[in-house]
């Protein structure tokens, strides 16, 4: 067994979280890495084993632009900083992955600059995809090149140059010898070379007992790339899409199905990486339609085959949306001073706390089979080995009746009992919750406590903006909160504008989208 195994993962965007400038300068190294270790016994209390931190590394902007991969990005500190970050995290019980960004490089790394310097005589110009001197770009560079994702602010390395490999091959040996990194999560994991990836493989396994690798993977078969030969696990987008869309939608079939088919692609054993919200996407309690639900989601991240991830701040229940052009909201600032009673007072905190605490203590949610037991829209219910899960969406109370074997169950989140006859244990959960019921016999102890996570929902804001202000402009001239307010007012002069109207609106922070709404009233 290894330790990722069974680990709870914790999610940290430094560059966010330490509230870093947006822009490096290069100057001097500022010590923000040192203000969020504070942040490394709140991530042990809420039952989390392991930390994904990244990224890390120079880089010009938001990180994923590296410009050295030997030292840690200047507006978080020095390599002496990350060295004692994690060095105090092992102390604590905590393993530490970094963010490996080597599918492309910023435009500052030493082989691009040499590349612009040196074009056709760069001795590094194979070091990147389809370098083409007699194309050009928006940068005026004299020649065009391939890029992740059409961005060429990061330039897509050759993972086929021999060269290539053996550099990122050497910048992993070097952060396990000079940090002690336990793993890497492989950025844009999608898009790398499968031999590349292989190599990856055969230096993980030299560098370090259990050496982690992880690759962010969108959609596709998730075995193509976690297997025996090329990663250990990938990002469970499928899983992700399905926790809040299946409960929105009061669809539980959606869940199963992802969970079974899964299963089909990948044995039980090769561990995906399962998680609710992360940088790229929006907060969970910013897209469930009941925030209520928040519980029956989480009780379904820690449960389900595969390896749980809760993204700094979402254990506090907090709000993200993207915003035009930025996905700052995403990766906010936070101070854990402001949430210093979040362990007493905030249920959301409380029952990650409790998760944790239940995902540690009970083995088969980390190595146990599974089995469904009971399927509806509303009410879902699953067995790892002896251990029973059971979630209800609706907002009420409902009825459960599935097969098990006899003997007395205790859930572990209420500590309530109930006892199995002919084959069937039947219970009851109220509207929005879930319990994880083991089998008489046991020496854990359960919460106890009641969790009680409300659908509050926030007031409105709606935009402000005078006709005045608005007077002379064209569509394409006026800015985001301009164009709402103009599409809510030619709604107003059709008839009743409902919450849900004003929500469609002001949930659309895309420009040219809203200018072709407000062009199509007539």
């Amino acid at each position: 067994m290894s330790w990722y195994e069974e680990a709870v993962f914790y999610h940290i965007y430094p560059l966010g979280l330490c509230n870093a400038p947006q822009k490096n300068n290069y100057g001097e190294p500022v010590h923000r890495l040192n203000k969020i270790r504070g942040w490394i016994e709140h991530i042990r209390k809420i039952g989390c084993t392991a930390l994904y931190i990244g990224p890390l590394f120079e880089s010009s902007g938001h990180g994923y632009e590296t410009t050295d991969y030997y030292r840690l990005d200047s507006r978080l500190g020095t390599n002496e900083d990350l060295k004692e970050f994690v060095k105090e995290c092992h102390d604590k019980g905590i393993r530490v992955i970094f963010d490996g960004v080597f599918n492309h490089t910023g435009r500052d790394f030493f082989a691009f600059r040499d590349l612009k310097e040196h074009r056709e005589n760069s001795r590094y110009k194979d070091w990147y995809c389809n370098v083409n001197f007699y194309g050009n770009n928006e940068f005026n560079d004299g020649f065009s090149y391939e890029s992740w994702g059409g961005y060429n602010i990061m330039a897509k390395l050759n993972q086929r140059n021999p060269e290539v490999c053996r550099y990122i091959t050497d910048v992993i040996r070097f952060w396990v010898s000079e940090f002690d990194v336990d793993g890497i999560r492989l950025d844009a994991a999608d898009v790398l070379d499968f031999n590349f990836m292989k190599q990856l493989r055969q230096c993980a396994n030299s560098v370090k007992e259990d050496f982690w690798l992880m690759g962010e993977v969108i959609h596709g078969d998730y075995s193509r790339w976690a297997n025996d030969e090329t990663l250990h696990s990938v990002t469970n987008y499928a899983l992700h899409k399905g926790l809040y869309s299946g409960h929105n939608d009061h669809n539980y079939f959606e869940i199963a199905h992802t969970v079974k088919r899964q299963l089909d692609m990948c044995p039980i054993d090769l561990k995906l990486y399962n998680f609710t919200d992360n940088h790229d996407v929006e907060r969970i309690m910013s897209k469930l339609t009941n925030k209520a639900h928040y519980t029956p989601v989480h009780i379904l991240l820690y449960t389900l085959p595969g390896i749980p991830s809760i993204y700094y701040g979402s254990e506090f229940g907090i709000e993200g949306k993207k915003t035009y052009g930025t996905d700052a909201p995403l990766r906010p600032a936070l101070k854990l001073s402001d949430y210093a009673d979040a362990y007493e007072t905030n249920p959301c905190t409380q029952l990650i706390s409790a998760l944790g605490k239940i995902h540690h203590d009970v083995k088969e949610l980390s190595y146990g089979g599974y089995k469904e037991l009971m399927l509806s829209t509303g009410q879902y219910a699953f067995a790892r080995d002896e251990v029973i899960v059971s979630v209800n969406n609706a907002d009420q109370e409902a009825e459960f009746n599935v097969p098990a074997a006899e003997g007395t169950y205790r859930g572990a989140l209420s500590g309530k009992t109930v006892k199995a006859s002919e084959g069937r244990l039947k219970f009851k959960l109220s509207g929005c919750s879930g319990e994880i019921w083991l089998k008489d016999g046991r020496t854990f102890k359960p919460v106890k406590k009641k969790i009680e996570i409300k659908n509050e929902k926030p007031e409105m804001k709606m935009p402000s903006v005078s006709k005045t202000q608005r007077a002379g402009k064209s569509f394409e001239e006026m800015s985001v909160e301009e164009l709402q307010c103009e599409i809510l007012e030619r709604m107003a002069k059709n008839g009743p504008v409902n919450d849900q109207m004003k929500r469609d609106v002001m949930n659309n922070i895309w420009h040219d989208s809203l200018v072709n709404w407000v062009k199509s009233f007539r």
